[in-house]
């Protein structure tokens, strides 16, 4: 009797599912555009962060830990679109008094707030079902997303909370990526990708004191609480933190003895280059609103991360 209400459950649930997913497919091509550009797949460049825990880990030319890698990243690029969705829902009026925000899907309204829940509702249950084969991975997807619904709602009304919030994303993906491989990520990646993390989230608030203006607290109330002079001053923090933590990473005796190589110090190299142009790029410039658009549009940022990437994979997967 117990098997036969749970298969019910089972089948009103898959029922449901298929049903959410035909309301959304039956939209017109032009809102399946809109669809598209409000989950924001540019932004999904983030999310290689789950590919961390395989690369440093040496492990990265194994197929089947790669296969589940890959599956890990498809389902935090549904998640991250399910919460990106949630997010514009739910400032949807504040978007509308943004420069570049007010020309978003729905707070423009060209996509309707029902579709793009329905939309975000389906998404969130794909990316769970693409990781379905690890429980461990299961439970940071859905830690990233509540965190998300916690952090459109509430925690980016909190003054330093709400750039904490940013870098936690970035661990829960390194963790993610981790645990379906069986790698625990080292202490040294968990810290330089939340103190990285911070860098562009402070940025990214740098960005909008300066483009907002006068206007900045109505799009964002947090605003209200920095000032550019306690940004700037953050970022000088956090900056010489995040290079020393990576230095001392590829310096370190664990670390030698694992990739059998004393020659990971060249890799800072790059780094180091990296985050002076990005810093130059966010002072001088006055970007930084967008980290994924200066990756593509800056050719020196992307050569810095190219050159680390092959450099890094020639001394341990290589020499």
């Amino acid at each position: 009797m117990e098997v036969h209400r749970s298969s019910l459950r089972v089948r009103i649930g898959t029922m449901k599912v298929l049903a959410l997913a035909r309301y959304v497919v039956s939209g017109s091509s032009k809102e399946m555009v809109f669809i598209w550009k409000a989950m924001r797949p540019a932004d999904w460049i983030k999310n290689v962060f789950v590919f961390a825990p395989l690369f440093f880990s040496g492990q990265a030319t194994q197929v089947d830990k790669l296969q589940l890698t890959v599956l890990v990243f498809l389902a935090f690029n549904a998640m991250s679109s399910a919460t990106y969705l949630f997010n514009d829902i739910n400032d949807r009026e504040l978007d509308r008094v943004h420069p570049q925000k007010r020309f978003r899907p729905i707070a423009s309204g060209a996509l309707s707030v029902r579709l793009a829940g329905a939309s975000a509702m389906m998404l969130a249950i794909i990316s769970l079902g693409l990781v379905s084969f690890s429980p461990g991975v299961v439970v940071f997807l859905l830690a990233y997303g509540v965190m998300n619904i916690a952090y459109s709602l509430w925690l980016k009304h909190v003054v330093i909370g709400d750039v904490f919030c940013i870098g936690l994303g970035f661990v829960f993906r390194v963790w993610g990526g981790g645990i379906a491989i069986d790698v625990m990520p080292s202490s040294w990646l968990i810290l330089a990708t939340f103190l990285l993390s911070l860098v562009l989230a402070l940025a990214k608030r740098r960005h909008e004191l300066l483009v907002l203006e006068t206007t900045a607290n109505t799009h964002r109330p947090v605003l209200e609480q920095y000032s550019l002079k306690l940004v700037d001053e953050l970022i000088s923090v956090v900056t010489p933190v995040t290079l020393i933590t990576y230095i001392l990473y590829t310096l370190d005796a664990g670390t030698i003895a694992r990739f059998h190589s004393n020659l990971l110090y060249l890799t800072s190299i790059f780094v180091v280059f990296g985050i002076f142009r990005y810093l130059y790029l966010v002072h001088r410039m006055n970007l930084g609103g967008s980290p994924v658009q200066l990756l593509m549009q800056d050719v020196p940022l992307s050569l810095a991360i190219v050159g680390w990437v092959v450099t890094f994979f020639l001394i341990v997967y290589v020499a």
